[in-house]
């Protein structure tokens, strides 16, 4: 009771004194347990990622003794997509295996629907690249992880999270001794490294988040990955460049991982450099390109042609942007003074997504009203691509900040006058002069592709004829040998460590 009387007889200042101080015996008493709890969590979490491991390696340890040779495996989960991406896998392999007869190799994948032979049949039928021996395949149940249509918000950080899930299916699948992401897959890096023990390499086409996609926001422009709500919005794009600035440093982080890095041109070169901050590992490798199987098209003057077709080279994918494609070849035949025309869209579809952005071009077509004037080939073998080029006048290439551009390359050789995108890697690697001449055209956008298409049309057949022999000779650099002796000098480093 006395207690009671006291109490009361106290101010509330000190009322307040007293409660803190008990708060903080109570927490000082608290927090030995609470460290003493981190410490195990942590220590249980340490041995965890320890045992897992111990795991993964003796499983590579008993594989490798059991083979007698390393393996190098290769992480590209569409590898029969048919794209300039999948080329780079197939010559890397094929330079790898006529150099190492003595290695094994791997490729895991996501293409379920086929066989391992039917993926070197595609490989065969549309790029002309034949192995000098059979390779390894694991397939990969849960590529969906990785699908951007599973995730219709934060999609670069769902497709990055996904990877890691399908990284581990991989891992725990087959542990190789040397890993290669040639898909752009980085967060996969941290866990062949340091849980399978591999040496990691990497071969970047174009890194998930760049610079550039921080201006679009920054910029509130809208993109193709920067819809009409959030460049609307003053706080969604603010939270979206917060979002992308986390992402980009995540990503650098996982990136930084890998022993050996290969970027594909300048434009992407500079945009890792900044991200993932290794240029004592980092080197170009241009993609190689089939530049020797068009030599043999014939180059010279077209005057005579009664009907001009324009071809595009490129995957159905949103960020080709074959709408603006369409919408500038609207509006060249409504000026009405290129005589006959035609528009050849040539890609792979990788998917059912991609073959409904298909539907939805024709659908455009349609709707512009110039459907009749418009063809879709879609998967075709090498040799209608190689004959669709040969009747050809101009290579048209719409992509913003393309990292490369292999079909842009092949045009120039197949003797195409080439328009494409005032941005990334066209603009600074391909479409530049060679030897104080003119190699093509650039534009950015619908009005200044239709201007860039009438001009083209235009010229003499002699000038298109010095362009066109300029742009052939200019691609001699991106050839498949050129590739091929650029990456096994790249290689040779880690290739290195397996004859040990």
């Amino acid at each position: 009771m006395c207690c009671y009387i006291s109490l009361g007889k106290m101010s509330g200042h000190d009322q307040l004194v007293l409660c803190l101080c008990e708060l903080t015996r109570l927490l000082w008493k608290l927090l030995l347990p609470l460290v003493f709890l981190c410490v195990l969590l942590i220590a249980v979490l340490v041995l965890l990622v320890l045992a897992v491991r111990f795991w993964l390696q003796s499983s590579r340890n008993a594989r490798r003794a059991r083979d007698g040779r390393p393996t190098v495996a290769f992480f590209h989960p569409y590898c029969n997509a048919g794209g300039g991406g999948e080329r780079v896998l197939w010559c890397a392999i094929r330079a790898l295996q006529s150099r190492y007869v003595d290695i094994n190799f791997v490729v895991y994948t996501g293409d379920l629907g086929v066989t391992g032979q039917q993926i070197l049949d595609g490989a065969r039928r549309r790029f002309n690249i034949v192995l000098p021996r059979p390779v390894q395949f694991v397939f990969l149940r849960h590529r969906l992880l990785v699908e951007p249509g599973l995730f219709p918000h934060f999609t670069l950080l769902g497709q990055s999270v996904g990877s890691i899930f399908l990284g581990w299916e991989a891992l725990t699948e087959f542990v190789p001794d040397l890993y290669i992401d040639s898909m752009g897959y980085a967060f996969t890096l941290p866990l062949f490294r340091y849980l399978g023990g591999c040496s990691v390499g990497s071969y970047v086409h174009y890194p998930t988040i760049s610079t550039d996609m921080l201006s679009v926001v920054r910029e509130r422009n809208p993109r193709f990955n920067n819809p009409d709500y959030v460049s609307n919005s003053l706080f969604l794009s603010a939270f979206k460049v917060v979002y992308y600035c986390l992402l980009a440093l995540l990503y650098g982080m996982a990136g930084s991982c890998s022993d050996l890095i290969m970027v594909n041109s300048s434009w992407t070169l500079d945009h890792i450099l900044s991200l993932w901050h290794a240029p004592n590992r980092t080197s170009i490798v241009y993609p190689p390109c089939d530049v020797s199987a068009f030599l043999d098209l014939p180059l010279e003057e077209d005057g005579d042609r009664k009907c001009h077709s324009i071809v595009s080279i490129g995957q159905f994918r949103p960020e080709k942007d074959h709408r603006l494609q369409v919408r500038a070849f609207k509006k060249v035949l409504d000026r009405g003074r290129t005589g006959a025309l035609k528009l050849v869209l040539i890609g792979g579809c990788r998917n059912q997504e991609d073959e409904d952005r298909v539907l939805m071009l024709r659908g455009l077509c349609q709707e512009l009203g110039v459907a009749h004037r418009v063809e879709f080939k879609l998967n075709v073998p090498f040799e209608e691509l190689k004959r669709e080029l040969g009747e050809a006048t101009i290579g048209l290439h719409t992509m913003w900040n393309e990292h490369f551009g292999i079909g842009i390359v092949e045009c120039m050789a197949a003797g195409k006058v080439i328009l494409a995108h005032k941005s990334g890697g066209p603009k600074m690697d391909i479409v530049v002069p060679f030897e104080g001449g003119q190699t093509g055209f650039l534009a950015d956008d619908e009005d200044s592709y239709a201007e860039a298409i009438e001009r083209i049309l235009a010229l003499p057949p002699a000038s298109r004829l010095h362009i066109r022999r300029n742009a052939r000779q200019s691609v001699a650099r991106f050839s498949d040998q050129e590739f091929e002796a650029c990456f096994l000098a790249a290689m040779e480093p880690l290739m290195g460590t397996l004859q040990r």
